[in-house]
């Protein structure tokens, strides 16, 4: 048994301080949604697994390596006929970061759904965790995602899902009828505010969710998050009464926002986990994304469960 099981594609990332096309000096890393948030929980004192496959090349071996380092499980696929998926990062400005990827084709996108239902049976999570990203990947993928989140709702088990809309994978219709079709079996929705209407066409997308899944946390970067679930007196109201609770972001400085929607989720899962109540899950998501900002990377400053408290300290103390 696993606490948490998650599943997609991770690369190989490069990063550059400045525009690429000018060379230099560039770091080299791994990045991928699903990863970043196992590794996230696995931090924070969690037993995780990761189930992607990989190209059968160095690339691929520098993932497995760097995810079994987080602790996290690994169950991998290394296939001869397909590659590692890229990503690079550079700097055209400071306050921007450009991205660029090369993953049409990957071994990732390969992803069946014998693979991911065996993976949900053997791990038998607590908690499986998938994003908008992986289903579209490809068809095979999309069915794998559908696949493994119909079994674990099947088996029990409580599944999140982060819409996680990337505009250069797929368009907004493709989008939203993959995502509506995994929506019956999730019970927890990550989203910003313009992604809600990939789910549902309502009026009142919160409230019409709120219909099929049990909690919708939306994001809104230094804004904070707000935590919605459904009333317990008005359940049979034909508009049911929402329970809303806020939790604003930490005043940091922000350095780099990639990954800081994955540490977030991690956060909130992390204390899901823990059977913590909906603000101190809230509190632990934006203590989390405020340490993947202040700081370059996707996941390497990610915080550990000892180091959960560091943000309450003034900016520049210096612990003697």
């Amino acid at each position: 048994m696993t606490d948490l099981l998650t599943l997609g594609e991770t690369m190989v990332s490069v990063r550059t301080a400045r525009p690429m096309r000018l060379g230099g000096d560039a770091h080299l890393s791994i990045a991928g949604s699903e990863s970043n948030v196992a590794i996230g929980v696995a931090r924070l004192g969690h037993d995780v697994t990761w189930l992607s496959a990989v190209g059968n090349d160095e690339p691929g071996r520098l993932i497995e390596r760097t995810l079994r380092a987080e602790n996290v499980g690994t169950r991998i696929r290394f296939s001869d006929d397909a590659f590692t998926g890229f990503i690079a990062f550079d700097q055209p400005s400071h306050d921007i970061t450009r991205v660029s990827y090369h993953r049409r084709g990957s071994a990732a996108s390969t992803l069946t759904p014998d693979e991911t239902t065996a993976a949900v049976i053997a791990t038998a999570p607590t908690l499986l965790h998938v994003t908008g990203i992986t289903p579209a990947l490809s068809d095979t993928a999309r069915a794998a995602t559908l696949a493994a989140v119909r079994t674990a709702f099947a088996a029990g088990t409580q599944v999140s899902l982060d819409v996680n809309y990337r505009a250069r994978l797929w368009t907004r219709p493709e989008a939203a009828a993959a995502l509506r079709e995994l929506l019956p079996h999730v019970h927890t929705v990550f989203a910003s505010d313009d992604e809600l209407d990939l789910l549902t066409d309502a009026e009142d997308p919160i409230a019409d969710l709120l219909r099929s899944v049990g909690t919708v946390v939306v994001t809104a970067g230094g804004k904070g998050a707000w935590s919605h679930t459904k009333g317990t007196e008005s359940v049979d109201a034909p508009s049911p009464e929402v329970h809303t609770i806020h939790s604003p972001a930490l005043p940091v400085t922000v350095v780099d926002s990639i990954g800081a929607g994955d540490a977030f989720v991690s956060g909130y899962l992390s204390a899901t986990l823990d059977n913590l109540a909906p603000d101190a899950r809230l509190t632990r998501a934006t203590t989390s994304g405020a340490f993947c900002v202040t700081a370059y990377g996707d996941w390497e400053s990610l915080p550990t469960r000892e180091n959960l408290t560091l943000l309450t300290h003034t900016q520049g103390t210096a612990l003697r």
